[in-house]
């Protein structure tokens, strides 16, 4: 056959060209349509789903322990001592239940409302899509006086179903690689599943999680080991969540109870702070795109607040309006709702649409406040102050927040001056470098592709928003350069504190700092600011940070940019035969140091540079590392820093 008549058959659109799938081979075609994608988040998720089968079973009230380890090989095990799943063989299926559970998608006793009142993963796609995604698995089941078992490979079973042993307890143990012809990461992060088996044990109290990683040792020779047990549940969650902030109030507010049969847990507490750190859950999921539920709770919230405070008389030398946000202001609080049968808005199951859920949870609040602030007056009190120095500080904000907004060119107002803008229009292809410094801005801006790069510099180190009010944030000269950049404004028809994204002018905004401590440093501050006020712009994925190279290397006629120390002592290996005397060492501190050429080369041209996209794992955990590192709390940051100071590569 020519090249042509493979060209023209290639056009064709035929039966032929229709394909079916079988078995998981779905999963393994478009991993990301089942777990979201192949690097760090897809790989660590593999974990999770195991782990909320566990936890589904504790839920149902037959599971109380769930281990989980990282093994030397990076293979994960996880093991439970709940009822162990069904052996028996599916008449239907003619093969084993723990087979068709393993090997069929949306197969599971989710769907069973006798088995599981409440679940997490209520699309059945869980457990087999580890299987499919796995290089090889085994499931070892004890049930009905015997050990089971079977091993897969890319799933596909090896051997049936068979006993092996007797034994006399109940519970499953699954372990498996992951395919490393998926995942383009396959090393599992200690701190990633620590923080999320931390948040399943405040989620889930009574039940105890434990997490050990083989391919480490401690001080004493033992591998490295926590265990996560939680008494009081969302209580120590709203506590652990605000160890770094100054309390408005003594006690943690809190209420575990069940409205119109939806079991609602809900824990708050005020702080010193301006910002509202609000964490939803429904299943044990985190719904960082809020919901239903999230609604009731708002609406609970201030209603209750509003009808106390008119009540008490405190409003009554208030002289201007007293908004929803007011009450949110320095709050911590975590919802957890159970929904038999969530509708999550999208896979990726970020959003709650069940429209029934909103009223049970704004009654639960409502009981919850009413009971608390008659009982407790003086914390009411420092409550409702609290809100009416955030109307105020609002009232004072709302002209500095106007000036944020983008003016069109008939009001004569424009983007920033220092802004250097690119030529095209399409949001999609045009990106923005946030850059350190006038200087570093100047050699990005002659360096740059004007077509589709923007420049804009910023002037030294931008406003701490974690310890500022509102109204001195949008005071910040820099900070309203980057909203008028972007194109963006805060407030949306749901949310008055939503990012209205609109408008954005580019779907890439790359901060672009100095490779020393101070850049560094610079970096933490935009993305607290990026974090606090333009989260959304994380959760779809527009944030990035630029890699400029520590070192240009040189040798003869041999140049070469360095990225990483290993790189460096790799270059001095090959062309200084390992003595560093013989090469020639430039360490770039700075990104002024370079001239335009090079710093396009290394860093902003997008067929070479490397980007690393900011997102956020763990929104809880995301919140606690960010008031710790930007408040007031020094011993605990200097605990933090000090406890990963191993990890960091910065030269100083």
């Amino acid at each position: 056959m020519t090249d042509q008549e493979k060209f023209n058959k290639s056009k064709e659109y035929s039966a032929d060209s229709i394909q079916v799938l079988e078995g998981l081979e779905a999963v393994r075609k478009r991993p990301a349509m089942y777990i979201g994608d192949t690097g760090v988040k897809g790989l660590h998720h593999l974990v999770y789903e195991v782990v909320d089968n566990s936890i589904d079973e504790a839920l149902a009230g037959f599971c109380t322990n769930i281990d989980v380890t990282i093994n030397e090989d990076n293979s994960i095990t996880v093991v439970d001592n709940g009822r162990g799943i069904p052996v028996a063989t599916l008449a239907k299926e003619n093969r084993s239940a723990l087979e068709v559970v393993m090997t069929v998608l949306h197969a599971g006793g989710k769907f069973d409302k006798q088995s599981y009142k409440v679940s997490g993963g209520l699309h059945g796609v869980g457990v087999s899509c580890v299987n499919a995604l796995s290089s090889w698995m085994k499931v070892e089941v004890h049930r009905e006086g015997k050990l089971w078992v079977q091993e897969y490979e890319k799933g596909k079973p090896m051997y049936s179903v068979k006993p092996v042993a007797d034994s006399n307890k109940t519970g499953t143990i699954v372990t498996f690689i992951p395919d490393n012809t998926i995942f383009v990461v396959s090393e599992y992060n200690y701190e990633i599943l620590q923080s999320r088996l931390r948040e399943l044990s405040f989620l889930n109290a009574g039940i105890k999680l434990t997490l050990t990683d083989r391919r480490e040792k401690d001080d004493d020779g033992k591998f490295i080991s926590e265990i996560f047990y939680s008494e009081n549940g969302l209580e120590e969650f709203v506590r652990f969540l605000d160890g770094n902030r100054e309390s408005l109030i003594e006690n943690v507010i809190n209420i575990s109870t069940e409205k119109s049969s939806v079991p609602v847990e809900i824990a708050l507490l005020y702080n010193n702070t301006y910002t509202e750190n609000v964490h939803s859950y429904v299943n044990n999921i985190n719904t960082i795109e809020g919901g239903t539920h999230l609604t009731g709770f708002r609406r609970g919230l201030t209603r209750t607040l509003k009808a106390y405070a008119e009540k008490s008389g405190l409003l009554d030398k208030v002289k201007f309006d007293i908004s929803g946000d007011d009450f949110r202001e320095g709050l911590t609080a975590v919802l957890s709702v159970k929904v038999a049968e969530p509708q999550f808005e999208g896979q990726t199951k970020t959003k709650l649409g069940n429209g029934e859920i909103s009223t049970p949870v704004d009654q639960a609040v409502s009981e919850m406040l009413t009971y608390y602030l008659e009982e407790h007056p003086r914390d009411a009190k420092n409550i409702v102050n609290k809100v009416i120095l955030a109307a105020s500080a609002r009232h004072a904000a709302r002209k500095a927040r106007e000036l944020v907004l983008r003016k069109s060119p008939l009001t004569g107002g424009g983007l920033p001056g220092k802004l250097a803008d690119c030529s095209d229009r399409d949001p999609e292809k045009c990106e923005l470098f946030l850059v350190e410094g006038d200087s570093a801005g100047g050699t990005a801006k002659q360096g740059r592709n004007r077509q589709f790069q923007a420049i804009l510099p910023l002037r030294g180190k931008i406003l701490n928003v974690e310890k500022a009010m509102q109204h001195k944030i949008f005071d910040s000269e820099e900070i309203k350069n980057i909203f008028t950049a972007l194109g963006v404004q805060l407030g949306t028809a749901e949310d008055s504190k939503a990012l209205d994204l609109e408008k954005l002018r580019y779907h890439k905004v790359i901060i672009m700092c100095d490779a020393d401590v101070d850049g560094s440093h610079i970096s933490t501050l935009i993305m607290t600011f990026f974090f606090r006020y333009m989260n959304e712009l994380i959760n779809r994925g527009h944030l990035y940070i630029a890699t400029p190279p520590l070192y240009l290397m040189k040798k003869g006629k041999v140049e070469q940019y360095c990225w990483t120390e290993e790189q460096r002592a790799r270059f001095v290996l090959e062309y200084g035969g390992g003595n560093e005397g013989s090469v020639s060492i430039q360490r770039y501190k700075g990104l002024g140091e370079m001239n335009a050429d090079q710093l396009w080369e290394t860093t902003m041209n997008p067929e070479k540079r490397t980007l690393r996209q900011v997102t956020i794992e763990n929104a809880a955990e995301a919140d606690r590392i960010f008031s710790m590192l930007m408040g007031d709390d020094v011993p605990l940051r200097r605990e933090f820093i000090e406890r990963h100071a191993k990890y960091a590569k910065i030269d100083a």
